[in-house]
This record gives structure tokens, sequence and C-alpha cells, in this order.
């Protein structure tokens, strides 16, 4: 059975074991998920599974896109995510729910992180900046001179420095599934996620266990 699914992050609370000690969790509305196509390897060329989620007004959606969701009778859905799996076991039209995950699963969570804008050198790689002392008052958080002398007389490329932070697809690994709530569609799971409140996340089955 396919054990992937898209959600929403809701956002963090804790919850409590027999013993009484605090478990963080994120919570994620998840799914629920419609296969809305298969990929298979003698005609795509791989094998994976097309999952949908939200359902919305039809004048959200293009064209195309109904009309490739119309193939197996199902709603609009805003959000279209594929999922690598060898033997998917569904068929196009089948429903996916937080059923698939179990209490004690391990799952990676990959999720949109938090935009942040132009960055400095500290704040983005934890640069040590300059002295404080000897006079100086404008140059406390400069990452400092970064050339190399007349060979090559350049700054490498790919070098760390100030420049764009966040906004970038993160996985989190090996995630313990804490909770799962059939009725609301919610799965907890242990530790952060990825992204703001309200941000897109896929849960996948952990590969690293």
């Amino acid at each position: 059975m396919l054990k992937g699914l898209i959600g929403k992050k809701i956002g963090m609370t804790q919850i409590f074991d027999e013993a009484g000690s605090a478990i963080p969790v994120t919570l994620i509305e998840a799914g629920p998920c419609y296969v809305t196509q298969v990929r298979l390897p003698e005609r795509d060329g791989y094998s994976a599974v097309q999952l949908g989620f939200e359902e919305v007004k039809p004048k959200r959606l293009t064209g195309g896109q109904l009309g490739h969701l119309k193939r197996n009778n199902l709603p609009p859905l805003r959000y279209l995510r594929e999922f690598r799996e060898k033997n998917p076991e569904v068929q196009e039209g089948d429903k996916i729910t937080v059923g698939v995950f179990a209490v004690g699963d391990f799952v990676d969570v990959v999720g949109t992180s938090k935009g942040k804008g132009f960055q400095g050198g500290m704040k983005r790689y934890g640069f040590g900046g300059g002295p404080k002392t000897h006079g100086q008052s404008d140059r406390q958080r400069s990452p400092g001179s970064r050339g190399s002398g007349t060979t090559p007389g350049r700054v490498y490329k790919g070098a760390r420095g100030p420049g764009h932070m966040g906004n970038e697809r993160v996985t989190t690994q090996n995630l313990k599934v804490a909770l799962v709530d059939e009725e609301r569609n919610l799965i907890g799971v242990r530790g952060s996620v990825p992204g703001p409140k309200g941000g897109l996340i896929l849960i996948k089955a952990a590969r690293k266990q």
C-alpha cells in the first residue's frame, strides 16, 4: 500500500504519554488524497503515484487540469504531487487517508522553509564577524575579506556569503508518528516540520529507518 500523503501544517502543540511526559508534536491536516494518476514503467519510464489534495471551486483550475481529473470522476483538486513507489497497489480514483500511517511509524516530511529575504553571512551561515575593539564601529557583522591575492584573483563560485535565505524545499527525516486521528484527518509527528502554518507538506514513509 502506498504510504504517502499531502497535507497542510496546522502548528505545534504537545501531547502526554502514559508516563506523563510531554511530547512536542506538529499537527498536519493530511488528506483525504485521491489517486489522480498511476505512472507505469512500460508507459512512462518510471513507477510513481500522483495524488491530489484540497477540493476547490472548478473556476480555480484550468481546463486541462479539470480534464485530467474528470477522467476518473474526481473533484477539482488544487494540489497534485507525485510519490515514487515501485509497487503502489492502488488504482486511479482511490481515496487515501491518514489511516495508512500508524502511531510509532517513522516518516520523512517535505516542506518549503520560511523565506527570510536577503540576510548577512552571520545569520545565514554562522560567521563569527569582526572584532568589536580597536576603534571598529561599522564592521562587526561583516564577513571580512575573502579574496585570495593574485591567484586566482577572484572569489570562487559557491563561496558562502550574504544572500537570499530560506524559501527552499527542505526534508526532515525520521520523524516519529505520535498521533493519528482519522475522523479529523489529523496526523501528529514528533518534532518540528519545515514551513509556516498553512504551508503545503508531503509525508512519506522514512527511507533511512
